[in-house]
């Protein structure tokens, strides 16, 4: 089946919010220290047994359709991956906002706040095209830096932006004091002109 990719106005997040961005955990990265931490860390592919079910949208103030109550959206973008009317997914990215923490206060630095593609539709390249058209778009307003957050658990998602050339560049062990046995990931890719 074909799709297409059109950018969206911010109140299409409801459109978004029901594709569901839901995983199974069945591996994770364990992270460990070397030497104490004076010779960095290490990830080790582990198997979860037994899986669990992640879904970020059910954290409680998590979600695209609560974003709008949370932070200030007028430089944000949107890009929608549809067929045939249904949304199979899309990318938003956060650029020069302030109060959230992540962009670093930095204006040549956007976020690829979330990524998602119907479970059904996973393994055709939409994740790809829509990374793809989230480094168009931050680059055309200036960013040099696509940044990315994930977790240790998210073994997939890590392993796909490592294919889409992004770099680890941070582990943060502590990100998370509701969910400690997460880690959370940064990844960074040059956008534009600019591209290693």
């Amino acid at each position: 089946m074909s799709w297409t990719l059109v950018p969206a106005p911010m109140t299409a997040l409801p459109e978004l919010a029901a594709v569901p961005i839901a995983f199974e955990v069945r591996r994770q990265l364990e992270v460990t220290d070397v030497d104490g931490g004076l010779g960095g860390l290490a990830l080790t592919e582990m198997p979860v047994d037994p899986p669990y079910g992640k879904d970020y949208d059910a954290i409680e103030g998590e979600g695209p359709a609560r974003w709008a109550r949370r932070f200030d959206l007028a430089n944000w973008g949107l890009i929608l991956a549809r067929s045939a009317g249904r949304c199979l997914g899309g990318a938003t990215i956060a650029y020069r906002t302030p109060g959230v923490h992540i962009l670093e206060d930095r204006p040549d630095l956007a976020v690829l706040w979330d990524l998602r593609v119907a479970p059904d539709r996973r393994g055709e390249g939409i994740g790809a095209a829509l990374f793809r058209a989230a480094e168009q778009w931050a680059a055309a307003r200036g960013a040099r830096v696509l940044k990315v957050e994930t977790q240790n658990i998210n073994v997939d998602a890590c392993r796909f932006y490592a294919r889409q050339g992004c770099r680890l560049g941070a582990i943060h062990r502590f990100a998370y004091p509701a969910f400690p046995d997460e880690a959370q990931l940064l990844w960074y890719r040059q956008v534009g002109g600019n591209q290693a």
